[in-house]
């Protein structure tokens, strides 16, 4: 995957696991340069790694990141935004893009606590980014500009695939894409288990099911076919695969999962 270079210095306030993973997939795509990315950590061992490995500049503070970046990336946990964005706020100018990666930290709680006018674009990542497979939704605060959007894509293209919603639907994307890896993860922890049960071992079973994922995943995206119809590919009249797709929708599968995703939107709007 390789990108345009996009023209302009970032700084990473925080440099946690998602932050190397934009870092990461930032010069792996040649969308930016060692030399164009600063990142401040409080941690000196995550600064430290981050320059041997990459050779970004570790700045000394999160002031010294804005100082030097045109596109500053909030990569800090929800807990802790508030003192943060205390802090950065004399620091940040007319020609700062602000990226906040924090769930949950709406939009006005981010403007609130910058300088009015402050140019903000909110993103909702998720954790496939750590090896350039996320998916992401960004919407933008009310003083972004044309083209603010266009480049906090491009950053978070890196990683991934970047989409543009409405704020109010934040929470939806959430439940879905934000929380979806850990139901993903225990869709193949049952399917694993059901293959040992069956006597197969379970480095056997892992392969594949992962094998199999994946596989199904990619028949989605590129036959261009329905998935109704992809599974009538595999379903024969009286056989294997029509007797287990009976027991999932006696069950209540699809179900299952509507409700899965509509609970972990709605602790997304308590939380936020």
């Amino acid at each position: 995957m390789t990108a345009a270079p996009l023209d302009l210095h970032i700084g990473f306030i925080g440099g946690g696991m998602m932050a190397e993973a934009l870092v990461k997939g930032l010069l792996a795509s040649g969308a930016a340069a060692p030399g164009r990315i600063l990142v401040f950590d409080p941690s000196p061992e995550r600064s430290t790694h981050l320059r041997a490995a990459y050779g970004v500049t570790a700045a000394a503070s999160n002031a010294e990141v804005l100082a030097g970046a045109d596109v500053a990336v909030l990569a800090v946990k929800p807990q802790v935004i508030a003192p943060v964005l205390a802090e950065i706020a004399p620091a940040v100018t007319d020609r700062h893009l602000v990226i906040s990666i924090a769930a949950g930290v709406r939009l006005a709680a981010l403007e609130a606590a910058l300088p009015p006018g402050t140019r903000v674009v909110r993103v909702m990542p998720n954790t496939p980014a750590l090896v350039q497979k996320g998916a992401a939704a960004l919407c933008a605060g009310s003083a972004a500009r044309p083209g603010d959007l266009d480049t906090a894509r491009a950053v978070l293209g890196a990683v991934g695939t970047t989409v543009v919603v409405e704020e109010r639907l934040m929470d939806a994307v959430t439940g879905l894409s934000g929380s979806g890896p850990a139901y993903v993860f225990a869709f193949v922890e049952g399917l694993v288990n059901a293959g040992v049960r069956e006597g197969l071992p379970r480095p056997v079973a892992e392969e594949l099911v992962l094998q199999t994922l994946e596989g199904a995943v990619r028949l989605c995206r590129e036959t261009g076919k329905g998935t109704g119809e992809l599974t009538a590919m595999v379903t024969s009249p009286g056989g294997t695969t029509i007797a287990g797709l009976h027991v999932l929708e006696r069950g209540g599968f699809k179900g299952l999962l509507m409700d899965c995703v509509q609970a972990a939107a709605r602790r997304s709007r308590e939380l936020g």
